[in-house]
């Protein structure tokens, strides 16, 4: 499948994530964008350096700017499964408006076209590094990595993709 790319519409699909109450939750990524400003972040794992260090703080960091340009949801994906995510979000305890949600088999990853083979490293089937600006389900901006670069999916990348 060809990766997704601006003027596409958000396909749907479920992810997984844990509640406030400590339970699996299953969730439409159209439940939460249809007829909202969302922006849609990937990263190839949790507790990498590159997603923990640099491209995660920046959307937490970005956030209250964000909401400020009506942005509605802030959604992490990662091919991690639920238990994982939920562990990684708690490493950033300042927090309030990024979701982690999980992708545990890459399925939705796949229809966005957005995976990338990591087996030669022992890490399998990954998502590429990127960030998509959706509003009302359009792809506005789709800011997507070449292998394990992190130079255009970054939340100032994405804040300028919104001027």
């Amino acid at each position: 499948m060809a990766p997704i790319t601006v003027g596409d519409s958000l396909p749907d699909g479920t992810l997984s994530y844990f509640d406030a109450e400590d339970k699996l939750q299953q969730v439409s990524i159209h439940s939460l964008a249809a007829s909202k400003q969302v922006i849609l972040f990937g990263v190839p794992g949790a507790f990498t350096p590159t997603c923990s260090l640099k491209h995660v703080p920046g959307f937490i960091e970005k956030a209250a700017e964000f909401k400020s340009k009506g942005i509605n949801e802030i959604i992490c994906i990662s091919v991690n499964d639920p238990f994982v995510m939920k562990a990684w979000a708690k490493t950033y305890p300042e927090n309030k408006d990024v979701k982690f949600l999980a992708d545990g088999s890459a399925t939705y990853t796949h229809t966005l076209g957005l995976q990338l083979d990591l087996s030669e490293k022992g890490l399998g089937t990954r998502s590429k590094r990127f960030a998509l600006l959706v509003d009302n389900l359009k792809v506005k901006a789709a800011n997507i990595e070449q292998g394990g670069e992190f130079t255009v999916s970054s939340a100032d990348d994405i804040l300028k993709a919104m001027l």
